[in-house]
């Protein structure tokens, strides 16, 4: 059976990358639609630890270990089994929000996060990130008007700590151009929903 194909979608908080991976596996078939950190139970315990907003002190090491904790369990126990059915498995975030998050705008060191998440996937990446790219103001300014939305421990950092996230992705872009690909997040779902569609069917095409 032909392996299946790993897709992950990154961005800043308020890029809107959760609404589009929905809109984007209501259009395919053979689909596993799943999240980091969570995707299975004790993921999503990890989860509630990390982002808890009562947890302030937690140290930014402790952070991305946890983070590369719970994407192992969720790596091995959900998305392998899915890509090995053959199945396109589209994840919302994976190793690059730990890079951009932890590694650059925590200061911990884009490769010193790398290595720690190399122990913890094996060497096993997605073969497309969509990463949709927007100016922190507008993010947050979303996120504070979608009063659905649960607000997070990392919400609640100031406005430059996101506008590290986002020059952390920026370096990422230009250091894996053959994997990543921008889409500018400030326009209308459905603008930004038949631009990423666009994306996906021409890999899948090529698999």
């Amino acid at each position: 059976m032909k392996s299946g194909t790993f897709i992950t979608f990154e961005g800043p908080d308020g890029a809107g990358k959760t609404t589009i991976i929905r809109l984007v596996a209501k259009q395919l078939k053979n689909v596993l639609l799943t999240r980091e950190p969570g995707g299975i139970e004790i993921a999503e315990q990890i989860r509630r630890v990390i982002l808890d907003r009562d947890n302030t002190a937690m140290d930014p090491r402790t952070e991305a270990l946890l983070y590369a904790a719970a994407r192992r369990q969720h790596l091995i126990e959900r998305v392998k089994p899915a890509l090995d059915e053959g199945r396109i498995v589209l994840c919302d975030r994976f190793v690059d929000s730990s890079l951009a998050y932890q590694g650059y705008a925590r200061n911990l060191g884009i490769d010193e996060v790398y290595m720690i998440n190399q122990f913890a996937i094996e060497q096993m990446m997605p073969e497309l990130t969509i990463y949709f790219d927007i100016e922190p103001e507008l993010g947050l300014k979303r996120i504070n008007k979608n009063k659905g939305r649960e607000i997070n421990r990392l919400d609640l950092e100031d406005l430059e700590f996101h506008r590290r996230v986002r020059e952390g992705y920026h370096i990422l872009l230009e250091r894996f151009p053959n994997r990543m690909v921008k889409i500018d997040a400030s326009g209308t779902v459905e603008e930004i929903l038949q631009k990423t569609l666009q994306i996906v069917v021409n890999k899948l095409a090529t698999n």
